[in-house]
């Protein structure tokens, strides 16, 4: 019998990389998510009519349609990402972030507490809880940090995360919930939303505007491919320790200058302009509460698991850019028709395209 693994947030960007390689790897998979603005159908068309995926519209704050959920599919694991996850829409609306991230992880703790209770506590069930690097806070020298650093978040959103990890800590120590809780560094790839540097860098390039920086464009980021980090996942839901903590990189480090200079220069060879793509940089006011760097020790997985990133950097960037380049050509003709953008209303790439506009 195939295990039956609830993804939540699974039309997201991470998620629905989770639930894809999750389906390759012969689970079923149930895909809760609400749909928000960063969630779309057209994340999962590839996968949404197989046999093993069943697609729930519902939203990780209501309690009822939950336990509806888990009653109805009865998983053997859950994958808790759906969650608030851009920073500078944090600093603008930390009511949404606290409520989507900090209740909505407190509405499925509960549902699975009250559905372990019934089945007898299983010790084979899972609770994955996907959490961010930024927790911890910025790094000002060459360390890196390891899972026992503490947390110490400097944005809205990293404060909600935090929050959720320590409710799920909680209900650890207090209801014994066999939980692990992860913590990646930045992700990038394909179907990612606008608002985040990778792809908004390149929809401003590819439509010859403003590539913005925040500050000085010092502060450094440890980048890996999305599809590393859904693999790494599904390891630690196969394979991690119950009660543990374990962080997830690709040991990619770059100044926010470096990375945009190198999207700029695939840009260059990809679509050749008379001005070079790096031209469009300008420096902006630096938002509140910029973490300077974030660096991942990610000696517990790689030697309790075996695991470690499959794809290289250079060429994963290499292929977003170009899948992005293909969405914006193939679609740039034809998106400024106002019926267009109404069918297109939950595209991301279309969401992209105006965005920048």
């Amino acid at each position: 019998m195939k295990k039956k693994l609830l993804v939540t947030g699974g039309a997201g960007f991470i998620g629905s990389a989770v639930v894809d390689r999750a389906l390759i790897k012969g689970y079923r998979v149930i895909n809760v998510d609400s749909l928000t603005y960063a969630g779309s159908k057209k994340n999962i068309s590839n996968f949404i009519n197989d046999k093993n995926h069943e697609f729930v519209l519902a939203d990780v704050r209501s309690r009822d349609s939950i336990a509806n959920i888990f009653s109805k599919y009865k998983p053997d694991a859950v994958i808790h990402l759906a969650a608030e996850t851009h920073v500078d829409r944090s600093l603008k609306d930390p009511t949404t972030f606290a409520d989507t991230n900090i209740n909505g992880t407190l509405s499925l703790l509960e549902v699975v507490r009250s559905y372990l209770s019934k089945k007898g506590s299983p010790e084979n069930f899972r609770f994955i809880n996907v959490s961010t690097d930024e927790v911890y806070g910025s790094l000002k020298g060459s360390g890196k940090f390891t899972e026992v650093h503490p947390h110490c978040p400097s944005s809205p959103y990293s404060a909600s995360k935090a929050a959720a990890e320590d409710l799920v800590n909680a209900w650890i120590q207090t209801y014994g919930l066999p939980a692990i809780t992860t913590r990646c560094s930045n992700n990038f790839g394909p179907r990612q939303y606008p608002e985040k540097l990778v792809p908004l860098t390149i929809a401003n390039a590819f439509q010859l505007r403003p590539i913005e920086i925040y500050g000085n464009g010092q502060n450094v980021r440890d980048w890996i491919y999305v599809l590393d980090h859904a693999d790494a996942l599904l390891e630690i839901l196969s394979k991690g320790r119950s009660k543990h903590c374990y962080n997830i990189g690709a040991n990619a480090e770059f100044t926010n200058n470096d990375l945009v200079d190198l999207i700029c220069k695939i840009m260059d060879k990809l679509r050749p302009m008379a001005v070079k793509h790096a031209n469009l940089v300008t420096f902006i006011a630096d938002r509140p509460g910029h973490d300077y760097r974030y660096a991942l020790n990610t000696d517990k997985i790689e030697t309790e698991l075996s695991w470690k990133p499959k794809f290289s950097f250079e060429r994963s960037l290499h292929e977003t850019v170009k899948w992005y380049l293909d969405q914006f050509k193939s679609r740039s003709s034809w998106v400024k028709n106002r019926s267009a953008q109404n069918l297109l209303k939950h595209d991301p790439i279309n969401q992209t395209m105006s965005l920048v506009k």
